[in-house]
């Protein structure tokens, strides 16, 4: 069966010219036959002044490959620089604590884009129970392109963070005007803790007068109770129409009776949600969070 190693391979050699395509095999086949920390670190910081960064050209059946490799694995987005530093961390070819250490140690030393390729490359790496705590180091900067490099488009974040550190990357990517879309398993991590959380964030927003994305209801929905089903009744009444979108959507997968109520009351809405001609995903798009 083809490895993700193999398959990000495969995608550089194709698309490289004959001198960018000839240094990078010669660096994986340096680094896969025991070369020492010196070369990897040399090869990392000259892939993008050897290679370029251009997007990696992505053809059809290449995401549905790259799913059938790895669930959840999502390559789009890439550049070619990141996919082969990825490649070499994987071509390096050491696991357990010495590939922990090691991660941990470069991700500390990396400039901005080394740090994107490396948490890019979460999803990919072995033994990743052991790279829970710097992948959580990463959630937790403001840079927004950084945090994403973790939290979107990745099955790492909803396979091994706990729960308070998943109910914080979701907090943080609000904090940091993320959107929450490309988190994976949004929904089947929501949990009554990160609703309370959120529920408090949205009222410290409207204290400070600030808007509050319509994103996050979507998390407190199906724990809406008491004042949180007031809160959404506060938002059908006064907030915009992709905002009574999304507190329909929310009131819809609410325990709360009242939210039955609420919904009656807009039977426009709650008709589409109902038929699902309404989702979050769709209204992800509308806000252009997807």
């Amino acid at each position: 069966m083809t490895t993700t190693k193999e398959l990000l391979r495969t995608w550089l050699t194709r698309q490289l010219a004959e001198p960018k395509r000839v240094w990078l095999e010669d660096q994986l086949d340096r680094l896969g036959g025991g070369a020492g920390d010196r070369d990897l670190y040399i090869a990392l910081g000259l892939a993008p002044r050897r290679l370029g960064r251009a997007d990696l050209a992505l053809l059809d059946g290449d995401l549905e490959q790259a799913r059938t490799v790895r669930s959840g694995w999502d390559p789009r987005g890439l550049s070619v620089d990141q996919a082969a530093r990825i490649l070499m961390l994987l071509a390096e070819g050491s696991v357990g604590r010495a590939f922990a250490d090691r991660f941990r140690q470069l991700c500390r030393t990396a400039d901005l884009g080394e740090q994107i390729a490396f948490y890019r490359g979460l999803p990919l790496y072995p033994d990743p129970e052991l790279l829970e705590d710097q992948a959580a180091e990463g959630t937790r900067t403001n840079i927004k392109a950084v945090f994403e490099a973790v939290a979107h488009r990745s099955p790492y974040p909803m396979e091994q963070f706990s729960e308070n550190r998943w109910n914080h990357m979701v907090l943080k990517a609000l904090f940091v005007g993320s959107t929450l879309a490309p988190i994976q398993g949004l929904d089947a991590r929501a949990n009554p803790e990160l609703a309370t959380m959120l529920h408090d964030y949205a009222h410290e927003r409207w204290a400070a007068g600030r808007p509050v994305s319509p994103e996050l209801w979507r998390c407190v929905g199906p724990f809406a109770e008491g004042a949180m089903v007031d809160d959404l009744e506060r938002v059908l009444n006064t907030g915009a129409e992709v905002e009574q979108k999304a507190a329909m959507l929310a009131l819809a997968s609410a325990p709360d009776p009242r939210a039955k109520d609420l919904l009656a009351r807009n039977p426009a809405h709650a008709t589409a949600a109902a038929s699902e001609a309404l989702t979050w995903d769709r209204l992800s798009h509308e806000l252009g969070a997807g």
